[in-house]
C-alpha cells in the first residue's frame, strides 16, 4: 500500500474548479459580515520554480512587472472595500504566501502592507502571517515585518544537506539556511515555523533526523513535515522519466522516525504534517499533548491577487489553476487586465454532500478530529452512516472512537473520530477516499486536459 496518494490540504481541490457565469461578490458579500473572517494576499513570484513546485508561481519578473502586479491588488482592493462597507466585514487575519512574498523589494513590501491595512478593517489583534525562503531574508525585510507587526513567520529550508536541496532544485544551500536562521531568531516573532521535507530520493532516515536535530537548535515554534510529491507539470517529473526514484516505504519508515523524534522532543502532533512546541508539555490523559477543539468546517477567507482562493459558504472561487510558467503567466497578465473583481468568473458552488465531505476532511485529518456532535449538529445526520469506510477504518484500527468530559476541548462533552497514530501517517492514503466521484472525475478532466 502506497501511503502518499494526495494531500487534502483543502476539499475540493482547485481542478475540480469550473467557469462561471452570473455570479458576483456582492451577492455573496453577507458572508464576510462582522468579525472574524481570513484575507490571503497571494504574491506569485520566486526567483526559480523548485523541482517539486505544483503552485501559482512565475520566475524571471522584476521590479516593473511586480509593480504591475501590485497595481493590480491595489484596484481590487479598492473596489472590495466598497463591496465590504456595507457588512462591517472586519478580518481577524491575513495570510501572505506566494510564491515568495519577500522577493519583494522593501519599497514594495512596505506598499503591500500599506494596501491592506487603508483599505479593509482589521481586527486590533490580528495575526499577520507570511513566508519566506532563505535567500530572501534581509535584516532590512524583516525590519519591515516586524513594523508590520507579523506574528507568524514561516521558512522553507526542507534539508540541511546540500545534496538534497540539490536534488529538491532549491537554489540556496545550508549555509544561507542557518544564515537565514540566525537573523530570523534574532527578531523573536512570536512564531517561527520551519519545512522540511522527507522522502527525498538519497535521502536516509539519518540524514533526515539530522537536519531535524540542527532545526531544533534554532528553536522553531513549529515545524511541518511533507513527504516529497511530484506531481504533474512540477520541474521534477522530468527526472522520474529519467530515472530518479521515489520510494514510498522508506518515505514513511523516515516520517515513524521523525514524527517519534519530534514528540520525545516535546512537540505536539497536531496533523500528518504539522508540530507544535509545548513549552509547558500540558498532556491529556493518554500521555499525549492535545490541540483544543476548533470548529473550522465553515470558515470564510476572501483572497487578494492572482492564485488564492476564497471560501464564501459554498462558493468557493479562484482564478483557474495552472502550474507551468506559460500557463501562470498567462493567468497573471489577465488578473493585471481586469476591470471588475466584483464578477466570479471561476469555481464551484458546493453541494450538500461536498459540504458534507469538506466538513469531515477539515476536522478528521487534523487533531483532535471529528465531533460526532457538532456534525450532527449542522447536517441533522449521522456522520457514521453517511460515510460508512469509517466504520471500516475504526476496525483497522486507524481511527479511534473516544468520549471526552466537559471543557477538555473546550467544549461540552463531546464523542470524537479520531485519527490513531498510524492512522495519522495515513492521511494522504484515507484522506482521498473521502472525495466524491463526481469531484474525482472532474480533477481527473482537469488533467487529461491540460497535462
Amino acid at each position: 500500500m502506497n501511503p502518499y496518494i494526495q494531500y487534502m490540504y483543502s476539499y475540493p481541490h482547485k481542478t475540480a474548479y469550473r467557469p462561471l457565469e452570473g455570479i458576483f461578490l456582492k451577492d455573496y458579500a453577507s458572508c464576510l459580515a462582522g468579525r472574524g473572517h481570513g484575507l490571503y494576499l497571494h504574491i506569485p513570484f520566486c526567483q526559480t520554480k523548485c523541482g517539486y513546485c505544483n503552485l501559482f508561481s512565475v520566475t524571471g519578473q522584476g521590479e516593473e512587472e511586480m509593480d504591475r502586479y501590485l497595481d493590480g491588488v491595489e484596484r481590487q482592493l479598492t473596489q472590495f472595500r466598497d463591496i465590504l462597507e456595507p457588512y462591517g466585514t472586519e478580518f481577524g487575519d491575513i495570510t501572505i504566501g506566494g510564491g515568495t512574498p519577500l522577493l519583494l523589494t522593501e519599497k514594495q513590501l512596505d506598499r503591500m502592507f500599506q494596501l491592506v491595512d487603508s483599505s479593509l478593517s482589521l481586527s486590533r489583534n490580528r495575526d499577520l502571517i507570511i513566508e519566506t525562503a532563505p535567500n530572501q531574508t534581509t535584516k532590512e525585510k524583516l525590519k519591515l515585518l516586524k513594523s508590520a507587526g507579523a506574528t507568524r513567520v514561516s521558512m522553507g529550508i526542507q534539508s540541511f544537506h546540500d545534496g538534497e536541496l540539490k536534488t529538491l532544485q532549491r537554489q540556496h544551500h545550508a549555509g544561507k539556511a542557518r544564515e537565514a536562521l540566525d537573523l530570523l531568531r534574532s527578531f523573536s516573532f512570536p512564531c517561527v515555523n520551519l519545512d522540511f521535507i522527507y522522502g527525498i530520493p538519497g535521502q536516509t532516515i539519518g540524514s533526515l533526523l539530522n537536519s531535524l536535530e540542527e532545526a531544533l537548535t534554532f528553536q522553531p515554534d513549529e515545524l511541518f513535515l511533507y513527504p516529497l510529491y511530484v506531481k504533474h507539470g512540477a520541474g521534477l517529473e522530468r527526472k522520474l522519466q529519467e530515472g530518479l526514484v521515489l520510494d514510498p516505504e522508506l518515505a514513511f519508515r523516515q516520517y515513524q522516525e521523525a514524527t517519534a523524534f519530534l514528540r520525545s522532543s516535546g512537540f505536539r502532533q497536531d496533523s500528518m504534517r504539522r508540530f507544535v512546541r509545548q513549552p509547558d508539555r500540558e498532556e491529556d490523559r493518554s500521555g499525549a499533548a492535545r490541540r483544543p477543539y476548533s470548529d473550522c468546517g465553515f470558515g470564510t477567507s476572501l483572497a487578494l491577487g492572482c492564485g488564492g482562493r476564497s471560501y464564501l459558504g459554498k462558493l468557493h472561487f479562484c482564478t483557474p489553476y495552472a502550474i507551468t510558467q506559460k500557463g501562470c503567466l498567462s493567468q497573471l497578465r489577465a488578473f493585471e487586465q481586469t476591470e471588475d473583481f466584483n464578477v466570479i468568473t471561476h469555481g464551484i458552488l458546493l453541494s450538500e454532500e461536498e459540504i458534507r465531505r469538506r466538513f469531515v476532511i477539515r476536522h478528521l485529518l487534523i487533531q483532535p478530529g471529528l465531533s460526532l456532535q457538532k456534525y450532527y449538529d449542522h447536517f441533522h445526520s449521522d456522520a457514521e452512516h453517511d460515510f460508512p469506510q469509517l466504520a471500516h477504518w475504526l476496525q483497522k484500527g486507524w481511527l479511534r472512537k473516544e468520549v471526552f468530559p466537559v471543557g477538555e476541548l473546550g467544549l461540552e462533552a463531546e464523542t470524537m473520530l479520531t485519527l490513531t497514530d498510524t492512522g495519522m501517517g495515513l492521511s494522504d492514503y484515507l484522506g482521498p477516499q473521502l472525495i466524491s466521484q463526481e469531484i474525482q472525475d472532474r480533477m481527473d478532466e482537469w488533467e487529461d486536459r491540460n497535462l
